[in-house]
């Protein structure tokens, strides 16, 4: 990527959380990272390079363009950006792999259940928060509520007969205040339960109910006189505060979802797909779809689903989508229209990613326009208006001059990047027509003209114009078939009283918005053709008035026809002069001879 595209993309990248991938020409990840500001950070690779290192020069150097996907928080991106990156594995990513798998906090599902971390989720009716990135931070709050909560750390199985039965001696943890001794009952599991409701509580981010509960504990400490106990429990307090305890992106409560939403242009439409796997987001792809008629977006996405589905090898059980629809696809797959919840908040971080997605396409569609060129502007104005399949680089158009069958000429001009490459202009003599027949001119015309090229072996034209109606179309038609190069190129006629645009075999002519760039084009094609075909005609005709007759003399010359005609002005005032006026200009010899043809009218015929 180059200084000058990154300021085009500048415009168009949000200030949101997320992760960013730049991938080469060939579509290979170079680098995922993550970013507070997307913006920013982005901006960050296009500043001051002098004290850039030279890995980041290489990546961008490599680079062709950046695609990101947005997140809730800076912790989702880190998620996110560690999940790609042991998927993909990008080059120039090594020095951030890690090889370890998320941290959970798990509360075991038992009688006195444990908190404890865990990379691990067992699928045994235990509760799993997060995964968490940071340990720092899952510490404090592991730390906060083994402070707030006196909770066991022992293995035993705390069942209320082993209870009962005293099978259990209270341990260290219980003399040192850590635990409340429900193993031998001094504390009821109903009691222990509820603290367990308040660590959820916290894991959750249902702060309220937390800070109440602690609030009281201070306030209840400092009555009582235990100021460092209060002061210990407000700084956890403002830790607990600091601290977010849930992650929008991931959550093992949702565990396996494919989330799908949709966005439509006028003839494209793009549709988003987050894969989540085991509550984190592996995966985020927006397909593009262009859209036949009587599609609505249902239909859209009804198509799309199971494509994207076996794309990415997708067994998830449940589809979240913004609305319902009908999908060709097990009936054990569950469709799910959230209007509240973490799986709300999936769909709406979907139809965030889908909405950036259309907005820098759409800002990529008028950065491309204002970097063409106007020829390359006309040009695609006319593949469009043409339904060509190609831009059409380089045009060539045919048109006949005669005047009552007399002179029969005809020109070929040639326009490549839509500007007139007059080095390549042909005009032609009709050898074999008699009298004044256009169409089987043009026939000889085209025959010739692209006989050669073929032969030659030189590039065809994108497109071919015939300044004629539908008879000319035919005749050049009937040739381009014998010469097996019509299915080569793009051939139409065009009259000039109405500027109708014929195509073969199409009877109903074609009508280009006369303000349109291409219809200009194709305008100033057929009047360079007739202007070229008119200036070879005129010239053919006087060379024949002017020298004819002259040359028809038996012994006269070209260039004795032209000193004559240089000197006296025209063949009517050399018939005008005496023997010594053509002499002193040409010699005793041709002199008599001109002089005699024009003084001996009967002779003429035998000359």
């Amino acid at each position: 990527m180059t200084t000058e595209d990154y300021k085009i993309l500048l415009p168009t990248l949000p200030t949101s959380p997320g992760v960013y991938r730049y991938i080469d020409a060939e579509g290979t990840i170079l680098y995922i990272g993550k970013a507070k500001n997307l913006k920013k950070r982005i901006a960050s690779y296009f500043g001051n390079k002098k004290n850039q290192v030279y890995k980041t020069r290489i990546m961008i150097k490599n680079a062709e363009r950046v695609e990101y996907t947005l997140v809730e928080s800076e912790n989702d991106a880190l998620l996110l950006e560690a999940t790609l990156i042991k998927k993909h594995q990008p080059r120039f990513n090594v020095m951030l792999k890690d090889g370890k798998s998320y941290t959970y906090l798990c509360i075991k599902k038992e009688a006195f259940p444990r908190v404890f971390l865990t990379r691990k989720i067992i699928k045994d009716g235990s509760v799993y928060f997060g995964p968490y990135t940071s340990k720092y931070r899952i510490n404090i709050i592991l730390d906060l509520i083994k402070q707030l909560f006196k909770l066991r750390t022992c293995t035993f199985n705390l069942s209320k007969k082993n209870v009962e039965k005293g099978a259990y001696k209270v341990c260290l943890e219980y003399h040192i205040k850590n635990c409340e001794g429900g193993c031998v009952g001094f504390e009821t599991e109903e009691n222990y339960n509820k603290k367990i409701d308040q660590i959820k509580n916290i894991l959750r981010g249902h702060f309220k109910p937390v800070k109440e509960f602690l609030m009281e504990q201070i306030y209840f400490h400092a009555e009582n006189l235990n100021f460092e106990m209060a002061q210990s429990l407000k700084e956890q307090l403002i830790a607990f505060e600091n601290y977010q305890g849930k992650s929008t992106i991931v959550s093992t409560t949702i565990t396996d979802v494919d989330i799908f939403t949709i966005e439509t242009e006028e003839e494209v439409a793009y549709v988003n797909y987050l894969k989540i796997v085991n509550g984190a987001l592996i995966n985020s792809y927006t397909q593009e779809l262009i859209m036949n008629l009587n599609q609505d977006e249902k239909e859209l996405l009804a198509f799309t689903i199971p494509v994207l589905r076996k794309k990415f090898n997708s067994i998830a059980p449940e589809i979240i989508l913004p609305y319902k629809v009908t999908i060709l696809e097990d009936e054990d797959i569950r469709i799910t229209i959230p209007k509240i919840g973490d799986k709300k908040k999936l769909l709406e971080l979907s139809q965030k990613n889908v909405h950036y997605f259309v907005l820098q396409k759409r800002k990529d569609a008028i950065n491309n326009i204002k970097k063409q060129t106007s020829s390359e502007r006309i040009l695609r104005t006319l593949q469009s208006d043409l339904n060509m399949d190609e831009i059409p680089m380089h045009i060539e158009c045919f048109d006949n001059s005669n005047i009552q069958g007399a002179f029969p000429v005809s020109s070929c001009v040639v326009f490549k990047n839509a500007k007139p490459a007059k080095r390549d202009y042909r005009h032609f003599n009709i050898k074999t027509v008699v009298g004044p027949d256009d169409f089987a001119s043009m026939e000889e015309v085209v025959r010739r003209r692209y006989t050669r090229l073929v032969k030659e072996n030189q590039p065809l034209p994108q497109l071919i114009i015939i300044d004629g109606g539908k008879g000319q179309l035919s005749s050049s038609v009937k040739i381009l078939k014998e010469l097996n190069i019509l299915d080569k190129v793009v051939v139409i006629g065009i009259a000039k009283r109405l500027e109708e645009i014929f195509f073969p075999g199409d009877s109903i002519p074609v009508y280009i918005n006369k303000k349109s760039e291409s219809l200009k084009l194709i305008q100033q094609l057929r009047n360079e053709a007739h202007r070229f075909a008119i200036t070879f005609h005129r010239n053919q005709r006087s060379k024949d008035f002017t020298t004819s007759e002259l040359n028809g003399i038996k012994g006269i010359g070209d260039k004795t026809a032209e000193k004559l005609l240089a000197h006296f002005g025209s063949v009517k005032k050399i018939k005008e002069l005496s023997l010594g006026d053509i002499e002193f200009v040409v010699g005793k010899s041709y002199g008599k001879k001109v002089f005699d043809y024009f003084a001996n009218p009967t002779k003429k015929t035998d000359a």
